[in-house]
């Protein structure tokens, strides 16, 4: 365990196990579909390139790019796109892989972004979903895990762009983001 974490949550072998689940389930619902797979940079990378490799069907993946963090540990709830997606989205459905729901802020200004672009349909594939913090009502077809309120990183979650390359999930020691 890196000596940043206090502990692990996730091991590297439950979330391959996890995500491979997932990548079944969705080669089951979008069979047939014009599908588009869409992660949020740089959180989701890593777990959206594991997942689109366990679905068994033809499909497009994109990326965005928005700031709503900063250097912070919380979410700001203000979001700007920095990098739109390059496909468009028009009578296609669209699977969004997003690595974790905390505050579900950003998330819920994605779909509605999405929304206005007239998708046949959209869905969201979530990595985690933080116990008791949702800001706004997100309904998420696909959750990998429930996660305690603390600050985690690994497997693409960062904390000052620090700790994405860990192959498992922990929780962040505070005096690391306490200054202490």
């Amino acid at each position: 365990m890196h000596p940043d974490l206090t502990e692990v949550l996730f091991s590297e072998e439950a979330l391959h196990q996890r995500v491979h689940e997932m990548g079944e389930q969705i080669t089951k619902d979008y069979a047939g579909s014009d599908l588009i797979v869409v992660s949020v940079l740089r959180g989701a990378a890593i777990y959206m390139a594991d997942l689109v490799r366990e679905i068994q069907l033809p499909l497009e993946m994109d990326f965005m790019a928005v700031s709503s963090y900063g250097a912070s540990t919380k979410s700001s709830g203000v979001v700007r796109i920095i990098k739109d997606l390059s496909s468009h989205i028009e009578g296609r459905d669209v699977l969004i892989a997003e690595d974790i729901i905390d505050s579900g802020l950003t998330l819920k200004y994605l779909i509605k972004t999405f929304e206005s672009r007239h998708p046949k349909s959209i869905e969201v594939a979530a990595l985690l979903r933080k116990e008791g913090v949702q800001q706004a009502d997100i309904d998420c077809k696909y959750v990998g895990f429930e996660c305690p309120n603390a600050f985690i990183v690994g497997y693409g979650l960062d904390y000052a762009e620090r700790y994405r390359n860990l192959p498992y999930i922990g929780v962040l020691d505070p005096r690391v983001y306490n200054g202490s």
